[in-house]
Order: structure tokens, then C-alpha cells, then sequence
């Protein structure tokens, strides 16, 4: 049986004037319309497509790439509205529907907003939801802490960043931990920091034994060699914001970098900064 919204290979069953038929099992042929058909096709070959419905109701091929698939949130633009709701644009001819019962704020043309891409179980059509609470957080987490995740950026808070995390989890970037700053809608490669007991992932955009530091303490050197007096007017007490522009890195790592350069008796730290000894 085909996965309606998401990518299937299927056998080509016969060619016709305006396309090609494929089995989509159960005895339905689903059309591959001419249009997506880049090269010959023959009998029993095997093709990747994507299936959905079309506005008669329809399931219908195409080797087009959408944004987004079924299972999978992503950030996309809103080309129209109308009595229906919002239509979005991701990748494909036909455009893809927020509903108004799955609006959380009244959408406009232009707007880019994040969204759950899902199969409506009444109309068997592909369909988004901006109410993206509830998709997130519906199964337990099972990840152990330095574990590689897809992280997608989608609020910004006063404490750092709200994620979800590979397509099902909440997740937390904390502005301590960040070395650079992230962007609204931006999809990053993350570690797993710690899996709380509520089930929300606190996350990392470095792995826990990369080095960061021990890098970051010969950056600080090597900017104090450079500095007349040896003195750098920074220190725990310095804001996230004067460490990252200096550095590029988080405030953890900063004080991580130069506790580890006071023990080696390398460093004085002073209220107002950092000294070479």
C-alpha cells in the first residue's frame, strides 16, 4: 500500500498519452502525469515519487521534491488565503492547507510560519497544522546523553532557543550554552545534553568531548600575548553577548577556559578581568 505524502517506489504498470500508470497496490494505478516524466519509462521499470492527492480527490505522482513530508515539521511561506484557510507554498503545484481550525494567529500572505505536516485521517489528504504543541512530546524519549539529533529552531525565549527535536521531541538550546547565535527557522545538527524528567531535551550544538576547550584556552592566550599589558577586561561576570563577540563561544565554555587556565597557574582572575601571569 502507498504512503500518500511521502516518497514510494513504484512499478510502472503502462505508458499513455499524458503519462504513465503505476501500481500503487491493491489494484489502484496511480498516474504519473507527463510533465514529471524526464526520461522514457517502460513496463516493470522501478521509479521514486511522491504521492498526494489532487484537488478531485485523486492520488497522483510526481518526482517533484517537497519541502516537507508527512511526519515532518518545516518553516514555509503562505502564497494565499481564502474561505478554506492557508495555503502554503512547499515545493509542489499544488499548494498545501492550513485549515483554520489549525491556525493559532490569523495568517497573511507572506508569512513564513513553522508547521506539522500530517495526513487528515477523513479526506486522506496532506494537510499542516501551525498547533505544533500538539504533535511534540507524544512518545517518550530514548536517548542517551552525546547522542547526534536533528534540531529545528523555532522560538526564542529569555532563557535561549525553543527546538523540536527529529520531528517528535521538545527541545532547549540555553543561551549559556550557546557559542554563536541561532536563527529563527535554522535546522542544526545538535547532542543531547540531558533528557529531563518532563520528557523536553536540553541540547548542545557541540559534542561534550570535542576539544572546544582546550581550544578556547590557547584563543585566550594567544589574545592575551596580543594585549599590551597582558589584561583582558573579561571575565565571569562578563555578559554572553561581550564573550561571544570576542570569542565565539558561550559563557560555560569561557569559564571553563579560564578555571582551567587559573589552575595552571596561567591566569589571574580579577573582578574586572583576566591577567596573564
Amino acid at each position: 500500500m502507498v504512503k500518500i505524502g511521502r516518497y514510494n517506489k513504484l512499478r510502472v504498470v503502462k505508458n499513455v498519452d499524458f503519462g504513465a500508470y503505476l501500481d500503487g497496490g491493491d489494484g489502484v494505478e496511480i498516474l504519473l502525469p507527463a510533465r514529471y516524466i524526464d526520461a522514457p519509462l517502460h513496463p516493470d521499470d522501478e521509479i521514486d515519487v511522491f504521492i498526494y492527492k489532487d484537488n478531485e480527490g485523486r492520488l497522483i505522482a510526481t518526482t517533484e521534491h517537497p519541502y516537507v513530508q508527512v511526519g515532518e515539521f518545516a518553516f514555509l511561506q503562505v502564497n494565499d488565503v481564502n474561505r478554506m484557510g492557508a495555503f502554503l507554498d512547499w515545493g509542489l503545484m499544488k499548494q498545501l492547507l492550513v485549515p483554520f481550525s489549525e491556525q493559532t494567529v490569523k495568517l497573511s500572505r507572506g508569512m513564513v510560519i513553522p508547521v506539522y505536516v500530517y495526513l487528515d485521517d477523513a479526506s486522506q489528504r496532506v494537510v499542516a497544522s501551525a498547533k505544533l504543541d500538539h504533535f511534540l512530546g507524544n512518545t517518550i524519549p530514548d536517548y542517551a546523553i552525546g547522542s547526534l539529533v536533528k534540531a529545528l529552531v523555532y522560538k526564542r525565549t529569555d532563557v535561549g532557543y525553543k527546538a523540536i527535536v527529529d520531528d517528535k521531541h521538545h527541545g532547549m538550546f540555553y543561551e549559556s550554552d550557546l557559542y554563536k547565535p541561532l536563527e529563527i527557522g535554522e535546522a542544526v545538527t545538535a547532542y543531547v545534553k540531558r533528557v529531563r524528567e518532563d520528557g523536553k531535551i536540553d541540547l548542545l550544538l557541540h559534542g561534550a568531548h570535542d576539544g572546544r576547550v582546550e581550544a578556547l584556552a590557547r584563543a585566550v592566550m594567544a589574545r592575551l600575548d596580543r594585549e599590551p599589558d597582558g589584561f583582558l577586561p573579561l571575565c565571569d561576570n562578563s555578559s554572553p553577548e561581550a564573550i561571544r563577540e570576542t570569542f565565539s563561544c558561550s559563557k560555560k565554555d569561557f569559564k571553563k577556559a579560564i578555571g582551567s587556565l587559573y589552575r595552571e597557574h596561567r591566569i589571574e582572575i580579577t573582578p574586572g578581568g583576566i591577567r596573564k601571569v
